[in-house]
């Protein structure tokens, strides 16, 4: 199933996120995503072990994620999970989708100069909020942002564009597919991370307008952060109506609102 915000979805793996006091090293560091894709795809492409230790031992809580939660393969204890995992990735379509993932992201300077310039203006507008680390990976077309324990991963296989073959083989539609573009990354990764910390009203009680409504309010902040309109839906633009007739506005009170 597709996921995202622009479908007013959300799917945060095992979130334990925390505020914690500004650091003002923090606040001038630049975002650079970590490449664990690329030992990903080196391991299940040739089976280099040096790679598989790099991931357990560099990237301990980004492997069981991944194997666990993203695509489901069982426990990363399990003595056979690396076998498990490599006979995952010899399906076609998967050799597919590495290929490409490597092609079109041999570099992503781009994505780090947004992520850096987003995520520290959404810190000026939310004080003391905690930057992410955040690092890129493979999955099977699944989820396309996933949230944990400070980290923020982005599965590159679902921002391969919008015109992609097998997005469209598998029958993604097209308002699906805008958001599957490079483009899309830097606002899902702000907007994923703040319905981390901002969950939406749920439970028996919770209305859809009210769901809907606080959807609107975490786009209207991305977009804030962003600097442009990514996201123009209805919702979205009643709350810049309301927000552009107040005087001052705070971005934590309104994410805390549900009205």
């Amino acid at each position: 199933m597709f996921i995202s915000l622009l479908s007013v979805m959300l799917l945060c793996i095992g979130c334990e996120l925390h505020l914690r006091p500004s650091d003002p090293e923090e606040s001038e560091a630049a975002i650079v995503v970590e490449r664990y894709d690329q030992l990903e795809a080196r391991y299940v492409s040739t089976g280099d072990f040096a790679a598989l230790q790099q991931m357990n031992t560099g990237y301990p809580a980004e492997t069981r994620m991944l194997i666990e939660d993203v695509l489901q393969l069982g426990e990363a204890d399990d003595p056979d999970i690396k076998t498990k995992f490599l006979a995952f990735f010899q399906d076609s379509t998967l050799r597919v989708l590495l290929h490409d993932v490597e092609q079109e992201y041999g570099d992503m300077d781009d994505v780090n100069e947004q992520l850096t310039s987003a995520f520290h203006a959404l810190r000026t507008m939310l004080p003391g909020l905690r930057i992410p680390q955040v690092y890129a990976q493979i999955g099977s077309l699944d989820q396309s942002i996933v949230v944990g324990d400070g980290r923020l991963g982005i599965s590159l296989d679902k921002y391969l564009g919008s015109d992609y073959p097998l997005y469209i083989k598998f029958g993604y539609t097209k308002r699906q597919r805008l958001m599957m573009t490079r483009e899309a990354i830097v606002p899902d990764c702000l907007g994923f991370y703040l319905l981390s910390l901002y969950p939406a009203p749920s439970g028996p009680d919770a209305s859809q307008e009210a769901h809907d409504l606080h959807m609107a309010h975490i786009q209207y902040v991305v977009n804030q952060a962003m600097g442009q309109r990514f996201f123009a839906n209805d919702n979205v633009l009643r709350v810049e109506q309301r927000e552009k007739k107040k005087k001052s506005s705070s971005m934590e009170k309104l994410l805390l609102s549900n009205k």
